[in-house]
C-alpha cells in the first residue's frame, strides 16, 4: 500500500543457468513448534530439475497479490501462470526458491484465504516456498501474537511441513525460516511477519545462533519505502528489524520488502561493516494489479553477482500478436530498481561468518605423474631462500628441481637489476599445490628483471618432447597493471630457431619455444616443432589483472592445445607440431630472449611449473579437482 509508478517496458531476456555436479543436502535445524525438514535427495531429477551443485541459481520474489484476491473481483489466474512458469522455469533458470513478501489478499477473508491457498496448489510440492502475513492478511494492528486467524489456518506451519527447505517455525506460528541448499552450500531464508514481536526476534535470533554460518536473506512485508527517485529508507519497522536483527547479524546480505511502492533499493552498512542491500518490490499499482509479477535474482557465484530481473509470466504466455497495449507494456520492467546487477564478493562478504578453508600444500610426489621431467615450486621445499614476504631472492639462489632429474634453476639478475627485482611471496593460487610465488618487477625503460635458468648441463635443455608434453605454470599480473610490458616473457628455452633450420617464422632470432603476454595481456605460445618446419602459436583471451591463472600447454605429439583455468582456449592452431627444437640451451622461468638476448623481465608473480613429457588431459593438471 503506497503510490506512484515507474515505466520500464522492454522484452524479456532471462539469464540461463549452466548445470554443474550435483551437492549432497544437509538437514535442517527444528526450532520452535516447527517440523524438521528432511535432507535434500541428490541430483538435479529428484529436486524437479533443480541443480543443488551449480554455480548459479535463482530465488523468485513475488511481492503483494492482494488484488488479485479481493472479495468478489478476484482473478486468481495471473498467480496460476506465475506458478506454472516457476515450475516449468525450474530446471533451465535453476530456481531454488520463491518467497511471498505478504499481503496476499486484500482482506483476508476466509474467502479470500481459501482462494489464495487453492492457487498456491499449483506450485505445491513442485518448487519449495515461503509465506509471511502482510497487514491485509491478518489485522494489521496486531504483531505475531495475535493468535488463531483464516491466514494462520492456510498458511501456518502445517501447510509446510512437508517441504524439503522447512526448518521450523515461531512457536505462534507466523515466523518461519527455510534452508536451501544451492551453489554447494546452504543458505538461510527468514520469513518474518508483518509485525513481529519481540518473541518474534528473539526467536528469529535463535534461529540464526542455530545456524552462524549460513548466509541468511530475510524477507518481511514492511521494511522500507521509496520516492520516485528510487532510493529506499528504512520505514519505522524497518528501522526496528535493523536495530535488532539485522545490522547485528553478519549473516544477513539481503533483505526484501514489499508492502509500498515504487520499488527502490539501498545498500546501508552493517556493525561488521559490511554491506547489506535492502530492496522493496511491490507492483500492485501496475495494470492489473501487478498479474503476479514475479522478480528472479540469478546468483551467480563464479561471476560473482546477482542479476535481478523482474517480469509478468502471464503476459509473457499470451500471443504476442493479441496482447494489449498494457498487457504489452508491462511483460518486464527495466528500471534502475526492477532489472540490475549487484556486485558481490561471495567469499569476501561471507568470511566473518563462514570463511572459506584454504586447501592445504600438497606434498611434491603428488603432484608429479608419470612422465614429470622437471618441477619447481617456491616454497622451502623447492627454493632456498625465503622468510618474510617481500624478501629479495638473491643472485644465484637455486631453486631445486623436485623431480631429482637435475634441472635445479638459478637466479639471474638482468642488466644489474637491483635484487629487490625479485622477491619471495605467499600469495597463490588458491588450487596450487605449494602456498608461494616469486614476485618478479620486470620492466623496460631501462630494461630490468631476473629469470631463473637450468644450468648448461640440464637435460631439460636437450629434451626433444616427440611424444607429446605439458607445460604448467601459475601467473598473476598486477593490479593495477603499470608501465609498458609488452611481449614479456613468462617460460621459453634460449636460442635462435634459425640456428636450428626453421624458416617459417616472424623472426629467425625467436627462441624455439615462448610463452609470453602480448600488449593486450594475451597469452602467446610459439613453438617452433622438432619434426615440422612450422610456428604453429596459440593466442589466449587477456588475462584478468589482481587474479591468479592456471596456464596449461598441452601437445599430444600431433598438434598444441592451451588451456586457461582448465577451459581450452579458442585460438589453438590446427597446423601439425611434433615436439619441441631445443638445441641445448637453458630452460628459463621470468623472460624470453630474442637474438640470445634478455630485454625486460617479468612483471608479476609466477607460482608452481611443471614439465610432463606426455599429453596430460584437464584433471591431471595442478588444479585441485572440485
Amino acid at each position: 500500500m503506497s503510490k506512484s509508478t515507474d515505466p520500464g517496458p522492454d522484452r524479456r531476456s532471462l539469464l540461463q543457468a549452466a548445470v554443474a555436479v550435483p551437492a549432497v543436502g544437509a538437514a535442517a535445524t527444528v526450532l520452535g513448534t516447527g517440523t524438521a525438514a528432511a535432507a535434500p535427495r541428490l541430483g538435479a531429477a529428484a529436486h524437479g530439475g533443480f541443480d543443488t551443485g551449480s554455480p548459479r541459481f535463482a530465488l523468485a520474489v513475488l511481492p503483494d497479490t492482494q488484488y488479485l484476491f479481493d472479495a468478489d473481483s478476484s482473478d486468481p489466474e495471473p498467480l496460476r501462470a506465475t506458478f506454472k512458469y516457476l515450475v516449468s522455469e525450474r530446471r533451465e533458470a535453476n530456481i531454488a526458491f520463491m518467497t511471498h513478501l505478504g499481503d496476499i489478499t486484500e482482506h483476508g477473508t476466509p474467502d479470500e484465504i481459501e482462494l489464495a491457498a487453492d492457487t498456491f496448489r499449483t506450485i505445491h510440492g513442485k518448487v519449495p516456498y515461503s509465506v509471511l502475513a502482510g497487514n491485509h492478511d491478518i489485522s494489521g494492528g496486531t504483531d505475531d501474537q495475535r493468535g488463531d486467524t483464516a491466514y494462520l489456518k492456510a498458511f501456518g506451519p502445517r501447510r509446510f511441513r512437508t517441504m524439503p527447505t522447512f526448518g521450523g517455525a515461531s512457536p505462534d506460528g507466523y515466523n518461519s525460516y527455510h534452508l536451501l541448499r544451492a551453489a554447494g552450500r546452504e543458505w538461510l531464508v527468514l520469513a518474518l511477519d508483518w509485525r513481529a514481536s519481540d518473541k518474534g526476534l528473539a526467536w528469529a535470533q535463535g534461529v540464526l545462533d542455530a545456524h552462524p554460518t549460513l548466509p541468511a536473506v530475510l524477507t518481511t512485508h514492511d521494511l522500507a519505502w521509496a520516492d520516485d527517485d528510487g532510493e529506499a529508507r528504512l520505514s519505522d519497522n524497518g528501522r526496528r528489524l535493523w536495530d535488532r536483527i539485522i545490522r547485528g547479524n553478519d549473516q544477513i546480505f539481503l533483505a526484501l520488502g514489499g508492502h509500498y511502492w515504487p520499488p527502490g533499493r539501498t545498500v546501508l552498512t552493517n556493525d561488521a561493516g559490511n554491506d547489506v542491500h535492502i530492496h522493496i518490490t511491490n507492483y500492485q499499482d501496475r495494470y492489473y494489479g501487478g498479474a503476479g509479477m514475479i522478480r528472479l535474482y540469478a546468483f551467480d557465484l563464479a561471476r560473482d553477482t546477482v542479476d535481478v530481473q523482474t517480469f509478468a509470466p502471464w503476459f509473457l504466455a499470451r500471443d504476442p500478436a493479441k496482447r494489449t497495449p498494457l498487457e504489452e507494456e508491462t511483460i518486464e520492467l527495466t528500471g534502475p530498481t526492477d532489472r540490475f546487477s549487484l556486485r558481490i564478493d561471495f567469499a569476501d562478504r561471507f568470511k566473518g561468518f563462514a570463511p572459506v578453508v584454504p586447501p592445504k600444500p600438497r606434498p611434491a610426489h603428488r603432484v608429479m605423474p608419470r612422465g614429470t621431467v622437471a618441477y619447481w615450486r617456491f616454497d622451502a621445499d623447492g627454493l632456498a631462500a625465503g622468510g618474510r614476504p617481500g624478501t629479495a631472492v638473491p643472485a644465484g639462489t637455486v631453486a631445486r628441481d623436485l623431480t631429482g632429474n637435475g634441472n635445479d634453476l638459478t637466479v639471474r639478475l638482468l642488466h644489474g637489476s637491483a635484487a629487490e627485482v625479485l622477491t619471495w611471496s605467499a600469495d597463490h593460487h588458491t588450487d596450487q599445490p605449494a602456498h608461494a610465488s616469486l614476485r618478479f618487477d620486470g620492466g623496460k625503460q631501462p630494461d630490468r628483471g631476473a629469470v631463473l635458468t637450468t644450468s648448461a648441463t640440464a637435460p631439460l635443455n636437450s629434451l626433444k618432447f616427440r611424444n607429446g608434453f605439458t607445460i604448467e605454470t601459475f601467473v598473476k599480473l598486477p593490479d593495477p597493471y603499470e608501465g609498458d610490458h609488452a611481449w614479456m616473457g613468462i617460460l621459453s628455452w634460449e636460442g635462435r630457431n634459425g640456428d636450428a633450420g626453421k624458416t617459417t617464422g616472424w623472426s629467425k632470432d625467436e627462441p624455439t619455444c615462448s610463452l609470453n603476454v602480448t600488449p593486450e595481456r594475451f597469452l602467446q605460445f610459439v613453438l617452433y616443432p622438432d619434426v615440422q618446419d612450422a610456428d604453429p602459436t596459440s593466442w589466449s583471451h587477456a588475462l584478468p589483472v589482481g587474479r591468479w591463472t592456471h596456464i596449461a600447454v598441452v601437445n599430444d605429439g600431433r598438434r598444441t592445445v592451451m588451456y586457461v583455468d582448465g577451459s581450452k582456449i579458442a585460438r589453438n592452431p590446427s597446423q601439425p607440431a611434433t615436439g619441441i627444437e631445443t638445441l641445448g640451451k637453458p630452460f628459463v622461468i621470468g623472460g624470453t630472449q630474442f637474438d640470445e638476448k634478455f630485454g625486460q623481465g617479468f612483471y608479476g608473480w609466477i607460482g608452481d611449473t611443471r614439465l610432463v613429457e606426455r599429453a596430460l588431459s584437464p584433471r591431471e593438471f595442478m588444479l585441485l579437482d572440485d
